[in-house]
């Protein structure tokens, strides 16, 4: 059996520490006590009374200043020394209070087994050595000075085997009560560990997670649910101040849980979200856990999808169309260089060349749309991008244009595909141009880099001071083949959405103040997937 002792430092041994000097000065002041009222005169008839009095006196004092100045024990030796004092000042009262019918060897007995507690293996049991041994000697050594105490040895025999007992029983209870002890306290940091981590897996989870009671109050929210929603705070509020979509749905679901929600929509630049219900019942208390599932990267997939079956169609009738609309076109500038024409009939010739042209740049544009790769986001620091294209935009643009740039403060960056980004802008870059011609003798164009106050996400506006747009048009203006122009392919603006939505980038119109249009990219979290 090894030698051990519980840490002194922790804080299981010091509450069995303090138990131990509060029994050992109860038994103290017992002892003083008793022979300040004089109700041991009939034991102290057979002992040596001065000693005995003297001793407890001892055992009293010595046990209050141990209680004040080993209060906190940092060393193993320390709570030995106590223990073996406790046991040699008891044999002392044991053998002054006339030997094992004194009752002083039970004390011994309970002594050994307190220090048992705090100390393991062959300390302990030498701490029960000495409790034994002094025991027996002294019981011996009576037997010298009064012949009768000869007849206590079977009781101090049974006191000596008592401390070994007591001590060895002790050690077993106390060893099995630390094995509890520490594999609760494992299972404990297995607990907090787990907690750890599923916090952190709910904090980084892309899906948002709500937990509303019946009052509609957000009892806990993820941040992927605060960065859905476009909140920052959202525990303790009412969830009607913040989504009414979400609570419709909500009400919808509680009528008939069976109804698959509709989509909510956050924001007109915001993510389209599917929401889902599952009722937390606990006793009273009713609380519903709400799953947001972001659509974007469906939406993503399904654009893929749809820009494949284009491209489809697309390849296989565009061999059949244009080499007639070839033929068309040819046919329309021989006849007009035609002497017998005349000139109107000059003017519908270059109709139909025109037309053809038209038809075969529609043609060519689809092409490309369907042709387009697959987009490759990568982490894009916004500002040297922009500042590196408006570098080469005002390099090659002519006199009569003017291109205007802002960049706010802070880090702005994304994941998209650059050359995409720079197909998009280039695109409404001209647009732009293009309007603020019609009005202005200069043309001008302002591109905006900053942070959405709302989402904290970046931003790029590009705005002009042409006509803007109609309010009939606004519906339209994102469909593909629409256009106000007769030279148009109607299909800029829509290729152009389409190549943000692929990134999970967001395009929309909003008019500008003081006329004009302006044209806003809010692009996706720098950390979020393609």
């Amino acid at each position: 059996m090894t030698a051990e002792t519980r840490s002194p430092g922790s804080n299981q041994a010091h509450r069995v520490l303090r138990l131990y000097h509060l029994y050992r000065l109860t038994i103290g002041m017992t002892l003083v006590l008793l022979i300040s009222s004089n109700l041991d005169g009939d034991l102290l008839e057979l002992v040596n009374v001065n000693l005995f009095r003297t001793g407890c006196w001892v055992y009293l004092i010595v046990n209050i200043m141990i209680g004040v100045l080993l209060n906190r024990p940092e060393h193993a030796a320390q709570i030995f020394s106590l223990a073996m004092a406790d046991v040699l000042m008891l044999s002392a009262l044991f053998y002054a209070g006339g030997g094992a019918p004194s009752g002083i060897g039970n004390l011994l007995v309970a002594s050994v087994a307190i220090s048992n507690v705090l100390l393991r293996g062959r300390i302990g049991l030498l701490i029960a050595a000495v409790a034994a041994s002094g025991i027996i000697y002294l019981t011996f050594y009576l037997s010298f000075s009064r012949p009768d105490a000869a007849n206590y040895y079977v009781q101090a025999g049974t006191l000596g085997a008592l401390s070994f007992a007591a001590a060895l029983l002790v050690q077993t209870l106390t060893r099995r009560l630390d094995l509890s002890e520490t594999l609760a306290n494992e299972r404990a940091a297995d607990v907090d560990n787990l907690e750890e981590l599923n916090a952190q897996i709910l904090q980084r989870m892309r899906t948002g997670i709500l937990v509303i009671n019946a009052r509609r109050q957000v009892l806990l929210a993820n941040q992927g649910a605060l960065t859905l929603l476009g909140h920052e705070q959202l525990i303790g509020r009412t969830i009607d101040d913040y989504s009414p979509q979400l609570v419709d749905r909500l009400r919808q679901w509680l009528i008939n849980p069976m109804l698959r929600p509709h989509n909510v929509e956050t924001s007109v630049a915001g993510p389209v979200l599917q929401p889902s219900f599952i009722a937390l019942n606990r006793g009273d208390q009713r609380h519903t856990l709400v799953f947001l599932e972001d659509l974007s990267e469906i939406s993503q997939q399904a654009q893929q999808l749809k820009l494949a079956a284009l491209g489809r169609l697309t390849a296989g009738i565009a061999h059949e169309i244009r080499n007639p609309l070839g033929a068309i076109s040819h046919a329309a500038q021989l006849l007009k260089e035609s002497e017998e024409l005349t000139a109107p009939d000059r003017r519908l010739s270059q109709i139909i060349h025109d037309q053809t042209r038209r038809m075969d740049q529609v043609i060519e544009n689809v092409l490309q749309l369907s042709r387009r790769r697959q987009a490759e986001p990568q982490l894009l620091d916004l500002k040297g991008w922009l500042e590196t294209f408006v570098d080469e935009v005002r390099g090659s643009a002519p006199a009569d244009q003017q291109l205007h740039i802002y960049i706010g403060p802070g880090t702005l960056t994304t994941r998209m595909d650059p050359e995409q980004l720079t197909q998009v802008v280039i695109n409404l870059l001209q647009n732009g141009l293009r309007y603020s011609a019609q009005c202005n003798s200069l043309a001008q164009v302002w591109l905006s880099l900053t942070h959405d106050s709302a989402s904290d996400l970046p931003v790029l506006e590009v705005s002009d001071d042409g006509p803007g747009v109609a309010q009939e048009q606004l519906p339209k203006i994102f469909e593909p083949f629409y256009t106000t122009e007769s030279k148009g392919t109607g299909l800029g603006l829509y290729i152009s959405r389409e190549l943000c939505e692929s990134n999970q980038a967001h395009l929309d119109y909003r008019p500008r103040e003081g006329g004009g249009s302006c044209f806003r990219i809010t692009f996706a979290h720098p950390l979020k997937l393609s």
